[in-house]
């Protein structure tokens, strides 16, 4: 941490609002429902209120932009994530303690992606065409696959999951099939249905894989 009472560069310090304001502004125009492939440069420079020469000294092009956009917004997202713990430290208190959290923590990843709508539906609409984008996107996904690998592998070991889940399969599904459910309801759903979308997301991960009943033992063939 920089002491307080040491000088830092005028140069940083004058970067950082300029690049605020930047983000700010392209934020703005991306929550208004601007098509970031058709958004300009000049555009966004106008937003911000600065020359388009200034844009480039702090943004090499649009692409860096929207990375820096979306790093923002992802990392609050997996840190919701990595803070949820099927089961809760304690005393056995009932499976509905770990589903309520579950549920709380997909409320809160929904207010996440409804703040930021603008950057999401850019990120979707520009990994179509840019490979930087969507490395990055698929990126951040897998730090969520690798986090939920981890809390199924503990669940598996407390004998809590049954043993015949293929939990990188079972991974696969409810990281990239939560994902894609999200972005859709998001961008469809006016923010009235986020509660119940929120509880349906707990309910399917909960009863389809954390606390998935046990299937029938596999019969041993007798000579």
């Amino acid at each position: 941490m920089p002491s307080i009472t040491r000088r830092r560069s005028g140069g940083s310090d004058r970067r950082l609002p300029v690049e605020a304001q930047i983000l700010a502004a392209t934020e703005r125009l991306l929550a208004e429902g601007e098509s970031f492939t058709e958004l300009g440069v000049q555009r966004i420079a106008r937003e911000a209120g600065v020359a388009r020469s200034t844009f480039y000294m702090h943004f090499a092009d649009k692409t860096e932009l929207l990375l820096r956009l979306a790093e923002s917004f992802t990392g609050v997202a997996f840190g919701i994530a990595r803070e949820w713990e099927p089961a809760p430290d304690g005393p056995p208190v009932g499976d509905s303690v770990g589903l309520d959290a579950l549920a709380a923590g997909f409320r809160e990843i929904l207010a996440v992606y409804r703040q930021h709508s603008g950057v999401l539906a850019a990120i979707t609409e520009v990994s179509g065409y840019e490979p930087v984008i969507r490395r990055f996107w698929r990126a951040r996904l897998d730090q969520f696959l690798v986090r939920t690998v981890q809390v199924l592998e503990e669940e598996k070991r407390a004998g809590r999951v049954p043993a015949e889940v293929d939990i990188a399969a079972a991974s696969r599904l409810i990281v990239l099939g939560g994902e894609r459910f999200l972005a859709d309801h998001v961008a469809t759903d006016d923010g009235s249905g986020d509660e119940a979308a929120a509880r349906e997301l707990a309910e399917t991960w909960w009863y389809g894989v954390y606390r998935r009943p046990a299937g029938p033992e596999t019969p041993v063939d007798r000579p």
